[in-house]
């Protein structure tokens, strides 16, 4: 299964690792989601003067990640040029309230897009009519669903989405039987957490050959990278049910009105999910796909992310007016 999962995610080169430019200026902000603190970083030009109404973005990463990784990448690329994004920890997640923590739960975070959006809306920094969703690798997902069943999520654009059904799991996670029995494994650690016992928990990163979620170099690995302080390299059990059992690709069929624009290499993370994702669309829709970046490039190498945020600009000013 980890062979499988780390060939999928595909290492990236670190020859040419982008520093994230302090064009944007940014502001710590608090709201809830289902009674709980979330806490999140609102990213605006720096050209921003009191009283301009932008267009917003709410920005998601991946899996098992905080708001100062990726997201914040993409935030400031997309404040560069002239939108109003917000970053945020998920509950159980970073600097978020929740007591199960590190829990990778599809229909949790999907709840905390919305909110997230919800709350956008109501900043004076940002056109309540125009808020539009970004949603990187594993949030691509959660990202749809919150477009799909949110009244202020207009346009969608996913980079190097993570998008599986159970075939695709099956296929990645070593076949049914393997996927069977993580599940068990994942129902077992929920119950000792409910039950009132300790979570379980494996690193998110690690080295070759350990028993970490995913085992190798790369980003997650490298501190000038993702391996950050605010990264606490945790992955709890119990995430196992919720993320092998979730249909992403389905969601597509929840978007026949909404705008979508798709960002994606053959050498990053399972394009087949991609392609049919983009293939149950029904409505306005578009597709990019990059020669030879791999998924962890698509985090934070100076090319691919710059490509890939001028597309999905270009994609959010033609459909949030």
């Amino acid at each position: 299964m980890k062979t499988a999962l780390v060939s999928a995610l595909a290492s990236a080169s670190i020859a040419a690792i982008a520093v994230p430019a302090e064009a944007a200026t940014s502001q710590r902000v608090l709201f809830e989601s289902n009674g709980e603190r979330l806490v999140g970083d609102l990213y605006l030009p720096d050209s921003y003067r009191p009283g301009d109404r932008l267009p917003g973005v709410v920005v998601t990463g991946a899996w098992t990640t905080v708001k100062e990784q990726m997201p914040r990448r993409y935030a400031i690329e997309l404040a560069d040029r002239g939108y109003a994004a917000l970053t945020f920890d998920f509950r159980n997640w970073g600097q978020s309230e929740g007591e199960q923590r590190y829990l990778e739960d599809p229909t949790l975070k999907t709840q905390d897009i919305i909110a997230a959006a919800a709350f956008l809306s109501t900043r004076e920094e940002v056109d309540a009519m125009q808020i539009g969703g970004l949603g990187i690798c594993a949030s691509a997902g959660y990202m749809a669903g919150a477009v799909a069943r949110s009244e202020h999520l207009r346009s969608l654009a996913l980079v190097a989405p993570w998008l599986h059904d159970q075939a695709l799991v099956d296929a990645v996670y070593g076949g049914s039987d393997a996927v069977g029995s993580l599940v068990a494994s994942g129902r077992a650690a929920d119950g000792r957490f409910r039950t009132g016992g300790e979570l379980v928990l494996i690193p998110a990163s690690g080295p070759e050959g350990s028993d970490a979620l995913m085992p190798g170099p790369g980003y997650y690995a490298d501190p000038a990278r993702g391996a950050i302080p605010e990264y606490d390299n945790h992955f709890n059990l119990a995430s196992w049910e919720p993320w092998l059992t979730f249909d992403a690709i389905s969601i597509a069929d929840e978007l026949a009105n909404t705008p979508v624009r798709i960002v994606h290499s053959e050498a990053a993370a399972i394009p087949d999910g991609a392609r049919r994702f983009y293939e149950r669309l029904n409505g306005p829709k578009s597709e990019l796909w990059f020669d030879n970046v791999t998924q962890f490039e698509f985090y934070d190498e100076q090319s691919a992310v710059t490509r890939a945020s001028n597309a999905v600009v270009a994609h959010f000013d033609a459909t949030l007016g």
